[in-house]
Formats: structure tokens, sequence, C-alpha cells
């Protein structure tokens, strides 16, 4: 399949013209990202993760795209009677199919931030037994072999340590970046020489990827 990186933390997969996406969010170009679009997945509710009006009016454009998402997320979106057949809530342990593609779900809570910020549910999602992207959180998927990872690289509730445990435990073959959009230049060279260098260490090829860039997973 091939997939596109956007700014922070949304992706696009696209095979045999079916297209899915992975967290619209604010920080995103999540119009663009979303263009025939059949299904969208949203791992938690924070609006760098979904961009709210972006999604509705992309659901009230296409009847035939669906959204899957943690149970708040959906209950918000579901307010809005018109497009509520077209939102399910997805728990972790679950399996289904969204345009084309299978899915499974993973973790369930947010990464801590702050004790006294709450904490919210957060969903991974393992694509074709190929793709995980975590939202925000180090869940590791059990009892799976993650061909294609995408790492967290930078967050508010993460240190850089925490980047590299993660994608040593998954130790999938290929990792590319997520969550990006608060570090500048200098940030991102010192994080990624240190997941570049030990994650090779466990099999890990850690590529980055500029907005808008696709490549073949």
């Amino acid at each position: 399949m091939n997939l596109t990186k956007y700014t922070h933390a949304c992706v696009r997969l696209e095979k045999e013209g079916n297209v899915l996406v992975i967290d619209p969010g604010a920080f995103s170009e999540s119009e663009e990202a979303l263009e025939g679009a059949g299904a969208i997945l949203v791992t938690h509710e924070h609006n760098d993760h979904i961009d709210q009006p972006v999604v509705i009016a992309a659901l009230r454009k296409n009847p035939a795209l669906q959204v899957y998402a943690p149970a708040g997320v959906a209950g918000s979106l579901k307010e809005d009677s018109d497009i509520a057949s077209q939102v399910h809530s997805v728990d972790p342990g679950s399996d289904f199919e969204a345009a084309g593609f299978s899915i499974r779900t993973f973790g369930g809570q947010h990464a801590v931030i702050h004790p006294q910020i709450p904490v919210v549910a957060n969903i991974g999602y393992l694509v074709d037994e190929n793709v995980f992207h975590p939202g925000d959180s180090f869940a590791v998927p059990d009892g799976i072999a993650v061909k294609t990872l995408l790492v967290p690289i930078h967050a508010p509730w993460s240190k850089i340590g925490e980047v590299v445990d993660f994608v040593i435990s998954v130790r999938a073959p290929k990792a590319f970046p997520v969550h990006d959009g608060l570090l500048n230049e200098l940030g991102r060279g010192v994080v990624e020489g240190h997941v570049t260098r030990i994650g090779a260490r466990y099999g890990s090829s850690y590529t980055r990827l500029a907005p808008r860039e696709s490549v073949e997973v």
C-alpha cells in the first residue's frame, strides 16, 4: 500500500483505489488528506488528531465516508444527526473492515501528560497486519509482528528514551515519524539520531518523511 504522511500525526493509506485516513487533525492538511477517502480512523479526541469541523464537513460531503473512533469522539460526532449513521465507536481488542482495509485495535489509554490533566481514551490501529499508528501512546501490540511502525517522535507526554524504547519494543522493520509538528530541525535531529542509531541495532530502519511525502509499505 501507499502511505502519505501529512504534517504532525495524519497519514493517508491507499491501495487498489481505496483510501483510509488516520488522525486528520488541526495541525495537518486534513482537507487535502481526506479527498476521496472511504474511511477515517481517529485515535483520540485531541484536536491535533481530529479537526472536528473538517471531519464533519467531509462526512456531509460524502455519505459513503465512515469514521471509527473511541466512544467519546464518536458520541460528540453523533450529536449531528445528519451524519450519525456514518460514525462508529470502537474499543481496544476489536477487528473490523474499513474502506477495504482490515483493522485491529490496541491500547485504550492516552499517555499521561500530568497528574492534573485528565487521561482520555486512545486507540492504536493496526492496518492490514502491516501499519501500526499508536496515537498518543507507546502501547505495544501483543501477539503480532508489526511491519511498519509510525513513531510519535515528540510530545508533551514523552521523552527521547521512551521513544527509543518503543521502537526497540515493537522492532518493526520499517519505522516512520508522526507527531512531530512541535519540533524544530535541531530538536528533530537529536531525536531522530537516537532512534535511527539504536533502532537499527534491533532491526528497525527509521526513515524521515516530510509532509506530503509518500512511500510504499
